[in-house]
């Protein structure tokens, strides 16, 4: 009876460690489809895009933008005026899967200080690859996707989970 009592327990034990395991592999799933057409090509998951030309963070979850302003961090859907003419399209955009990335600003202005003026990004939009389907602007049918847009690979850096994992593109890793 106490062998049975305690193979019970623990099978019930190794299937509530798996349920939680599961749930958890569930909420760092696949963002792609939440990511702002501007955003780089190359990463399944992304919770933030830092953009080293302007010391600008994007919560791809929210879709706001997390910048300094009299002397602290503001969440805006919008950039601030003295950024109405930054081109999110053409500007290098740094992927971060770490909560509260401003938290450690210092740190990423330092380390991405040479992506400034780094122009040579292929955004979501100009994909031609089948996962970014839903940013498509032709009926789904993307016929043309190259009609002046490009179609070179892109160069990524990243951080954390799902960045660096798209072809050829990114260095990720986890801090």
């Amino acid at each position: 009876m106490k062998k049975f009592v305690f193979t019970a327990a623990l099978l019930i034990s190794c299937l509530s460690f798996k349920l939680a395991d599961a749930q958890v592999h569930l909420s760092v799933g696949v963002n792609i489809g939440a990511q702002p057409e501007w955003g780089p090509v190359g990463y399944e998951h992304v919770d933030y895009y830092y953009m080293p030309d302007i010391g600008v963070y994007y919560d791809v979850p929210t879709h706001e933008y997390i910048y300094l302003s009299n002397g602290g961090w503001v969440h805006r859907t919008y950039l601030p005026v003295r950024y109405r003419n930054y081109d999110v399209y053409h500007g290098y955009k740094v992927v971060i899967n770490r909560p509260n990335p401003w938290r450690y600003d210092g740190d990423y202005r330092v380390r991405y200080a040479g992506y400034r003026g780094r122009r040579d990004q292929v955004v979501i939009r100009d994909s031609h690859e089948e996962r970014y389907r839903n940013h498509w602007h032709d009926n789904g049918r993307h016929e043309g996707w190259d009609r002046g847009r490009g179609h070179g690979e892109g160069h990524g850096h990243g951080e954390g989970h799902g960045g660096g994992h798209g072809h050829g593109h990114g260095h990720g890793h986890d801090d």
